[in-house]
């Protein structure tokens, strides 16, 4: 069943033409490499903040930039691995690599939003120097969820 929607997919216009285009698919799998990097590269910092690094640089802050910056980065991310994925749909959905990537994905997303609904405002509930143990695990878990989800993705390039 799953296999006959992502053939389907695969045959949409909109696929058809990114895996004809010379340009539109390597820009699009370029749009989706920046939110990925948007993503990876706002978690880690803050991820490291919460499990206990830079403890004299106030967490707030950072929290407050970093969480946009990154659910921005997961936008883009999103939508434009839809594009290359409906390019490829077929091949994606018999991944193993693909599917416990976007497994880890929604782990990822799923620690986030736990997260922030953990306390009612969470900046508030991490700026002392010492952040709470919900805190530090949510950020330790989160580290490893998206580096994972980085490492998957590459792999699926050199499978």
């Amino acid at each position: 069943m799953i296999e006959q929607w992502a053939a389907v997919l695969e045959g949409t216009q909109l696929a058809v033409g990114l895996r004809g285009s010379a340009w539109a698919y390597p820009l699009v799998n370029a749009a989706h490499i920046l939110g990925v990097s948007l993503l990876v590269g706002s978690i880690v910092p803050l991820d490291l903040r919460l499990i206990g690094a830079w403890p004299s640089v106030p967490a707030a802050p950072l929290w407050r930039v970093l969480t946009r910056t990154a659910s921005v980065g997961l936008l883009l991310a999103v939508v434009f691995g839809t594009l290359l994925f409906i390019a490829q749909a077929t091949e994606y959905i018999a991944s193993n690599l693909f599917v416990s990537k976007m497994a880890v994905v929604g782990l990822g997303t799923a620690n986030a939003l736990s997260l922030r609904m953990l306390s009612k405002d969470p900046v508030l509930a991490i700026t002392g120097t010492k952040l709470p143990a919900r805190s530090r695990l949510g950020g330790g878990l989160s580290l490893l969820m998206w580096l994972t989800a980085l490492t998957l993705g590459r792999l699926i390039g050199y499978s």
